[in-house]
């Protein structure tokens, strides 16, 4: 059973002509798994990072052709957001699944066997156009049940004749997907179970890191002046990512419950349920402790402040926070722990010009901090490096031109 392919090899060579994919897959965790048939791209619940796992005995069986565009598959997946979006209202998975499947293999060419293509003869979807959304394959989707058993004999014939696509491929179509099931509904050629394995926080903050990891990959394609494959036309849905709200009251407090989870240990008594030989189960009993640095500044106005607060109020009970107040420097006699109950007032208590290093140094020195949340306008040059995980929150004017660009979180308070 064992195999020796490790895609993690491979991958730079299968995305050499591919730079916008090949930096999306720099910065997705690929990782070898029986437990999948094929492949799969998923939300790591605990770390709200993506995930590919990947079947090495699946990847084995393809061609190189194939196996670049499995990957694009899953890549794909990511930046239209099927893996972080919930389910629309009222659709049964199986059918959300295939509609996203028409949608991305409508922009491939070289799919392994079982992939579900619009137009393709000899199977339910040979009437459907290309290059439509998900949501327009989901609302013109093939009325399964008049399709009968020959239709569904008639897609794997398809298949085996689809102009050398499965060429190389060892799997069969009951194997890589897309052969029709007890319900007559074509399965899908990947595995999307892990689509629903983390919470609406988790994705909140999963859709904040995406547009990280989108905004990275373009500026590497504006430099090489190349999007590979990636028509104009997709590459202006992509971007539309970018421009996707996101609730910073969600994303603070995945923030929050993250540090608390930062010293968690690995448990074998408590065991994730979905993904028990992948995600070992989790255990911990502590508080977060987490510094709040305040931004003194004129620009960091009441109104945000307020709005802050009282989400921090609500986080009391799960975290303990050192209000940390700086402008050029920190004045250690107005630090202050919020503790749960406790009324705050939205009081300046200093006032000046900004240095980011004065709190990182601060947080960085005591230690003993599972967590950083800065508040602040963004005016002030990059600073050192923290040495517990740091996120930055803003408002949107300032979000639109910040002084620096952080390399960690930062997340929009509107």
């Amino acid at each position: 059973m064992s195999s020796g392919f490790d895609l993690n090899i491979h991958t730079a060579r299968l995305l050499m002509d591919e730079p916008f994919f090949a930096a999306i897959s720099r910065r997705i965790d690929k990782r070898a798994s029986y437990a999948v048939p094929t492949a799969g791209v998923m939300v790591n619940p605990d770390t709200a990072q993506f995930e590919m796992l990947y079947n090495p005995e699946f990847f084995e069986g393809l061609t190189d052709a194939e196996r670049r565009d499995v990957l694009k598959h899953e890549y794909y997946h990511v930046v239209f957001l099927h893996v972080t979006d919930r389910l629309p209202e009222g659709v049964a998975m199986k059918l959300w699944n295939i509609a996203t499947d028409l949608a991305i293999n409508s922009h491939l060419h070289n799919l392994p066997a079982g992939g579900l293509i619009p137009g393709e003869a000899g199977t339910p979807f040979e009437n459907l156009p290309r290059g439509q959304s998900a949501e327009w394959y989901l609302a013109n989707m093939p009325d399964f049940n008049n399709q009968g058993e020959n239709q569904g004999e008639s897609q794997g014939q398809g298949q085996d004749e689809s102009d050398g696509q499965s060429g190389g491929s060892s799997q069969s179509p009951s194997e890589s997907g897309g052969s029709p099931s007890s319900d007559g509904i074509p399965d899908s050629f990947d595995d999307h179970s892990g689509w629903g394995a983390c919470s609406q926080e988790v994705k909140e903050m999963a859709r904040e890191r995406l547009k990280d990891i989108i905004r990275k990959a373009s500026d590497e394609c504006a430099k090489n002046n190349s999007w590979g494959s990636v028509s104009s036309n997709t590459r202006t849905k992509i971007m539309k990512v970018l421009e996707t709200k996101i609730d910073w009251k969600k994303v603070l407090r995945y923030f929050v419950k993250a540090s608390q989870r930062a010293n968690r240990s690995s448990s074998i008594k408590r065991i994730n349920r979905r993904y028990a030989y992948i995600h070992p189960g989790k255990k911990s009993n502590r508080v977060a402790k987490v510094a709040i640095s305040i931004d003194q500044s004129g620009s960091v106005d009441d109104t945000m402040l307020g709005k802050f607060f009282a989400e921090l109020n609500k986080l009391a009970e799960i975290a303990e926070f050192t209000v940390i107040p700086f402008d050029t420097r920190v004045d250690e006699d107005l630090i202050w722990v919020w503790k749960k109950g406790m009324k705050v007032e939205k009081e300046r208590v200093m006032c000046g010009g900004t240095c980011f290093n004065a709190p990182t140094e601060y947080v960085n020195n005591h230690g003993g901090f599972d967590g950083h949340i800065v508040l602040t306008d963004m005016c002030a040059p990059k600073p050192k490096r923290s040495k517990c995980q740091r996120m930055w929150m803003t408002t949107p004017e300032h979000a639109k031109r910040p002084y620096f660009q952080p390399s960690e979180k930062m997340v929009v308070i509107d």
